[in-house]
């Protein structure tokens, strides 16, 4: 059995990587191209050349071309495929569409879901190709079959939040070689490797909009509104309800004795409601566009009840509480109040280090 999970010799096994770019996908090639695997590098081209994307931000024409150079440093085959039209529907239209009804919603786990794994995968297939690889820190246990999802080692750079809508048979083909690994060991297999990326900065904000100004991207035809106190008293007014999130403090062109935050946005009404901090707080919401990494759990029944962990945030830790279902309706209720319950955000579950799958944030309901 090779470190992949294969009953054959590494050069017998062929892996395909995506290459963003960046240094943990450069290093997960350079990684199993030593330990001796058959490696293909792919790109995905998700923004004409344009500069819709920051330096460094993710699949840019910047960044294909350091991916190619890292792919001719290793000696690896390497492809890049035109992913613009694919991207810009099922990510920045979901992404504008997700903000003009008032929610908060997060790209790089639609990203993930749809071009990254569901698109990426079926190239890979095609070269037939025995499973696929990439840089994401996470870790995969298990066999071929039925493999389970864990937090990565170094929880400050876990990424399985992002990665809850894997799917099963999406898992069963991933591999995450640096799951184990933490930021700095990667970029020290790096600078060993002599990988031009090695010192690379990390991505930051969202990838497709220039100076994380996500309200001029979005120029949608947005309408004003009144701002409103939880006991109905007018405030103030906005310029659209694009413009706010829950949680939010700053930048709502009202004035108050006290400290007011977005707690709630209404589309119908088209009002934004503020309130002190303690209305940010909540138990209980409702979950859909589920995804469930159980197959020891029998998910079919009417109704059932799961004690594990959540988070809504990807930085915040897992929070105990249940998963209910109940009459086809999923809920979470946390044990303990938890901030700012953002609807379009992911609630994603654990049990202790393991990825149990998890949702979108539909309603909070106390």
């Amino acid at each position: 059995m090779n470190s992949l999970g294969f009953n054959k010799e590494p050069s017998k096994t062929t892996v395909v990587v995506a290459m963003s770019g960046g240094v943990d996908s450069s290093v997960t090639a350079g990684i199993l191209k030593e330990q001796g695997y058959n490696v293909i590098g792919i790109t995905l081209q998700l923004y004409t050349s344009n500069n819709t994307a920051k330096k460094g931000s993710c699949c840019s024409g910047l960044d294909i071309y350091d991916a190619r150079r890292v792919a001719r440093k290793l000696n690896i085959p390497h492809y890049v495929f035109n992913y613009e039209k694919t991207f810009k529907r099922d990510v920045i239209d979901y992404f504008i569409e997700s903000y003009a009804k008032g929610d908060t919603p997060i790209p790089c786990i639609k990203c993930n879901e749809t071009v990254k794994f569901r698109d990426l995968m079926s190239f890979a297939k095609k070269l037939e190709a025995d499973c696929m690889a990439t840089g994401h820190y996470v870790k995969r246990e298990g066999a071929e079959k039925k493999a389970l999802m864990y937090r990565a080692s170094d929880k400050s750079k876990d990424q399985s939040y992002f990665l809850f809508a894997t799917t099963q048979e999406q898992l069963d083909f991933l591999r995450f070689p640096l799951g184990s690994l933490s930021k700095k060991e990667t970029r020290n297999f790096a600078k060993k490797m002599e990988l031009n990326v090695y010192d690379k900065k990390d991505s930051q904000d969202i990838c497709f909009i220039p100076d994380g100004d996500y309200k001029s991207f979005i120029k949608i035809n947005s309408k004003e509104g009144l701002i409103k106190d939880t006991l109905g008293n007018t405030l103030g007014r906005h310029e659209g309800i694009h413009n706010f999130t829950i949680g939010q403090r700053r930048g709502m062109g009202i004035s108050s004795e006290n400290p007011l935050y977005v707690v709630d946005i209404l589309k119908d009404s088209n009002e934004i409601i503020v309130g002190d901090k303690n209305k940010l707080f909540g138990q209980s919401l409702t979950l859909d566009e589920l995804n469930f990494i159980m197959p020891d759990i029998d998910l079919k029944k009417d109704n059932f009840e799961i004690k594990c962990s959540a988070k809504i945030r990807s930085l915040s830790t897992p929070s105990i509480g249940r998963l209910i279902k109940e009459e086809g309706i999923y809920f979470f209720i946390f044990d303990e109040p938890t901030e700012s319950i953002t609807r379009g955000q992911a609630c994603v579950l654990y049990d202790k280090e393991r990825v149990l799958g998890g949702g979108i944030i539909r309603e909070k309901l106390n």
